[in-house]
């Protein structure tokens, strides 16, 4: 198995951060992306970070580079998991919203398999802290019409690893503790879905 790491956005991307400026979703993505990538190549599981550069990649590109992997080493061998925090407004204000969450696109595919190993593996890691679910479709997972998760051949999931624009979540997500738990997790759902 093949996992490809997106981290989302660019240090281009308008907005995109706490509303006191000290959480930059570009960067925090990116430490997180490569930890995991790290942890997993260390376990001996062949994982790509999908975009290297600083700047924010088109997801077009994105796409492509993702489908291009697909292409070589066959679409069910390769698992995206895109990297990202969530964020209830504009970053102007703080907000109340909180809790982690997963998104796969609309439909019963090999996504929502992985999501939901997303979903034990964070509900193990943080019994503390909101979880948030959407059993509309049977499972935990949420859906949605994105690019990244639409247009790529293999089975991709985005994390939406809880909630920088509150302002108590925004602190707990920049304490390093924090970040390892979070990279803990994400390497346990990749082993769990890998393990299938």
């Amino acid at each position: 198995m093949i996992v490809l790491i997106d981290n989302g956005h660019g240090i281009d991307t308008a907005g995109k951060r706490s509303p006191d400026g000290r959480f930059r979703e570009y960067l925090w993505n990116r430490w997180i992306a490569a930890d995991v990538c790290a942890r997993l190549l260390a376990d001996g599981i062949e994982t790509r970070l999908l975009v290297p550069e600083t700047n924010d990649i088109a997801l077009s590109t994105r796409v492509r580079r993702a489908n291009k992997v697909c292409t070589e080493a066959g679409a069910a061998n390769v698992l995206l998991v895109s990297v990202h925090a969530n964020a209830a407004g504009d970053g102007s204000r703080w907000m109340n919203a909180q809790g982690w969450s997963a998104y796969t696109s609309p439909g019963k595919t090999k996504a929502d398999t992985a999501a939901e190993c997303f979903y034990d593996a964070f509900e193990r890691a943080f019994p503390d802290r909101k979880i948030r679910r959407d059993y509309s479709d049977g499972d935990r997972d949420w859906e949605a019409n994105f690019t990244i998760l639409k247009n790529t051949k293999c089975p991709a999931v985005l994390l939406e690893n809880f909630f920088y624009d509150n302002r108590e979540e925004c602190s707990w997500l920049l304490s390093p503790y924090t970040q390892y738990r979070i990279v803990s997790a994400i390497c346990d759902g990749v082993k769990r879905y890998a393990a299938l």
